[in-house]
């Protein structure tokens, strides 16, 4: 688990409203969802068949040219 410094936004009523991070904290936050999301989709097409080099690179180049 990485270690979150957060500073809090309040209102006068003390309620938490927000919340202001490190832009470093914000980048790897950012980084470990980007990274979750890739496993999500790589787990759901797991068991798609899978092309040959030659059949994908025809199957790029019909794409290239819509």
């Amino acid at each position: 688990m990485i270690n979150i410094k957060r500073q809090y936004i309040v209102t006068d009523n003390d309620r938490k409203v927000g919340v202001v991070l490190d832009i470093e904290t914000f980048e790897k936050i950012e980084e470990l969802l980007e990274d979750c999301g890739l496993a999500l989709s790589m787990e759901e097409v797991e068991k798609e068949e899978s092309l040959l080099l030659n059949e994908a690179q025809q199957c790029y180049a019909r794409m290239k040219k819509r």
